[in-house]
């Protein structure tokens, strides 16, 4: 429920507060009192596209803020949830705007964007008039519209998923049938590539293994005969057997020496353990190295061919072994991709099966509830001195997708026999209002804690009908907080709360107030609406039977 909408320095409102109340709530006055300008405020603090020029003449800024009373479990509460936003028992809209053009809104003191506002707003507001293309008017919308009075969101939300389900099986089959076709294109390919690969069978390391074994024989292949003779001068018939025969010399004669001849004898005894060790090196160098031309040629064979293949394809010889995995393994999903194709077509029949099955039932329960809402209209058109209309919920067959696969459409025939057509196609304004009228009471039902404002829906109508639908406004009322913009004395006199709009002229400055009316200036009000200007005994009588009656 909306409880109060303060307004500052908005168009040629300084400042008003409004304290609404539950039931129906009638706000009158002359034309051009600023009744629209209330409407213009609501709709800002709520988010809509309206007036770009909102702020009052000479203010820095204006501002407006709505407090709502949601309850527990009303849809704003979700909203709420999803955008981060505290769950109160109160929520107080506030959206202020510069002179410059720049918005600012905040949701129970926190900033949000307009859009929060909106989504808000579908909760908590409905605006309905004469002129609404956007609302029951708007045929695009009619399909929610019914589904909603027909208790069907369980219904639709399975008809999403099998619909999402479906989609999901065909783009998994396409995809599978395109990377088929990829890989059936290239099957020659595969099969050569894995063979060659396969016939190789390089190992992880084995390049750098035989570029260093191939280095180390050419490295032999050019020094094997400085090394040999290297070898050689070291031997027992070189070096080693000079300092062999030193050594048996001077342990020949050193004990003559007194001790003298000890350390060159150790020093010899040195040197030729180092000469076993050097002799030891170049022979285990010399035997690493033993190769045969046969050798190296196959050690540089292969090298090559893997190099040769790792170029071939584009990457490194140690990856060349996961290469061959990645090729055989798009062989086998060649050679087992006909499977696949199967088993998902098979999938897709089965998705589109379940979606046909759960839209069929939908469109079933779609009719069942369009009968039940024609059947409602038709009551509800009765009182509202259009007995003889007909109003339909045609459903025509549409493409397949996530709604279902039916078109819902409400159309209107004012005259027995007369070909039915879109709402505001077929009726005149008058008979607009009561149709969209009785079609708000019927879809209201369905609705939870919405505040309805309908602005001068009872334009051209008048007497026995403006009384109906003054009735009707009442009734819905007793299920919803209803506002009525109204220039009919027969609506306003069913209101529960009235309050009166006009303006005034002061310092030469035009400002427009709202006033709530007791009984007493209820009747002269409405005596205004019924006599104009002159307000005469007679008017007020009549405006105390309206009340009374």
């Amino acid at each position: 429920m909306l409880r109060s909408l303060d307004i500052r320095d908005m168009l040629i409102i300084d400042h008003l507060t409004l304290e609404f109340r539950p039931g129906l709530n009638v706000l009158t006055g002359e034309t051009g009192a600023g009744k629209s300008i209330l409407l213009d405020a609501l709709g800002f603090v709520l988010g809509w596209r309206g007036r770009a020029e909102l702020v009052r003449a000479g203010a820095a800024r204006g501002e407006v803020v709505a407090v709502f009373e949601p309850g527990p479990g009303h849809p704003a509460c979700a909203v709420l949830e999803e955008a981060g936003l505290p769950v109160e028992d109160e929520l107080i809209l506030r959206r202020v705007n510069t002179a410059e053009g720049r918005k600012t809104a905040w949701v129970n003191d926190r900033r949000v964007s307009g859009e929060v506002l909106r989504r808000l707003s579908a909760t908590l507001v409905e605006l309905h008039g004469q002129h609404d293309d956007r609302g029951l008017l708007d045929a695009r919308g009619h399909r929610a519209l019914l589904d909603e009075f027909g208790g069907l969101s369980g219904q639709v939300r399975k008809v999403r998923a099998a619909w999402g389900a479906w989609t999901a099986a065909r783009e998994a089959l396409a995809e599978a049938e395109a990377a088929l076709a990829v890989a059936r294109a290239e099957e020659d390919f595969l099969r050569h590539a894995v063979a060659e690969l396969d016939e190789l069978d390089p190992a992880p390391g084995e390049e750098a293994e035989l570029d260093a074994r191939r280095r180390l024989m050419q490295a032999a292949e050019r020094n094997r005969e400085e090394i040999a003779l290297a070898h050689a001068a070291l031997s027992p018939e070189g070096a080693e057997g000079l300092l062999a025969e030193a050594l048996r010399r001077l342990e020949g004669v050193a004990g003559e020496a007194g001790g003298r001849l000890d350390a060159p004898l150790e020093a010899l005894g040195r040197a030729l353990d180092e000469l076993g060790h050097a002799q030891q090196g170049i022979e285990a160098w010399m035997a690493e190295a033993a190769f045969s031309p046969a050798e190296l040629e196959a050690t540089e064979e292969r090298l090559f061919a893997i190099r040769a293949l790792a170029r071939k394809h584009g990457v490194l010889p140690d990856d060349l072994g996961d290469l061959a995995e990645d090729l055989r393994s798009r062989l086998a999903a060649l050679e087992g991709g006909a499977e696949d194709i199967s088993r998902l077509q098979a999938g897709v029949e089965e998705a589109r099966a379940a979606y046909e099955a759960a839209a069929a039932a939908l469109g079933r329960a779609r009719r069942e509830a369009a009968g039940r809402l024609d059947a409602a209209m038709a009551k509800e058109l009765a009182p509202l001195k259009m007995e003889r209309a007909l109003f339909t919920t045609e459903i025509t067959p549409a493409e397949p997708g996530a709604e279902g696969m039916e078109s819902v459409a409400f159309t209107v025939a004012t005259n027995p026999g007369a070909p039915p057509g879109p709402l505001q196609r077929i009726a005149s304004g008058g008979e607009l209002s009561r149709f969209l009228l009785a079609l708000k009471v019927c879809l209201t039902r369905q609705s939870t804690g919405l505040t309805m404002i309908f602005d001068e829906i009872d334009r051209g109508v008048g007497g026995a009908t403006a009384d109906a639908v003054g009735r009707r406004l009442a009734a819905l009322a007793c299920e919803a907080q209803v506002l009525v913009v109204t220039h009919s004395p027969q609506v306003a006199a069913r209101g529960q709360h009235h309050w009166k709009v006009e303006k005034e002229v002061s310092g030469g400055v035009t400002t427009s107030r709202v006033i709530p009316l007791d009984d007493s200036a209820r009747i002269d009000e409405l005596a205004r609406m019924l006599a104009g200007d002159t307000v005469t005994t007679e008017a007020r009588a009549a405006a105390r039977a309206l009340l009374a009656g």
